[in-house]
């Protein structure tokens, strides 16, 4: 077991490890805004977005950042990084309903070191204050990082 490590204590499944995190984070990151879903909680979230026949949702942008959205119209998709702030971050290894144990970046799970999601997004519309968008699969209010272009 890693130093600091430790199994089946605080909320984890048998078979999975929890490290130590650092003391010191490395990077600062601006929120440019906030994923507006139908999703309450980490419960009724989808595994996985679907950016054809999920429900229609809406990426706000902060006013100081609405000028990049600027060139977005008519793209068919963006990828979409967002910050799922209600995941733990401690867990290395993490055993998914199903299946064995399993090391946390061979997993899409949002239990990581630094719980940043990518979704591609079906790209509905651009409005002054924000985007409306198909796919994504996290909880409302949860924080925007970045948005790209995505060419398939």
């Amino acid at each position: 077991m890693a130093d600091g490590a430790t199994s089946g204590k605080d909320g984890a499944r048998p078979g999975e490890i929890a490290g130590a995190l650092p003391d010191a984070f490395d990077a600062g990151l601006y929120f440019i805004g906030r994923c507006r879903t139908p999703f309450a909680d980490r419960a009724a979230c989808p595994h996985t977005g679907d950016a054809e026949a999920g429900p229609l949702c809406r990426l706000d942008i902060a006013p100081a950042f609405r000028p990049a959205l600027a060139g977005l119209e008519g793209r068919p998709f963006i990828l979409a990084l967002y910050f799922m702030d209600q995941a733990r971050r401690d867990l290395l290894v993490q055993t998914p309903h199903g299946r064995g144990p399993t090391g946390t970046f061979a997993l899409r799970s949002p239990v990581r070191p630094n719980p940043i999601a990518a979704s591609v997004l079906r790209l509905i519309a651009v409005e002054p204050s924000g985007l409306l968008v198909r796919g994504l699969d996290c909880v409302d209010g949860t924080p925007l990082l970045d948005i790209k272009p995505h060419r398939p």
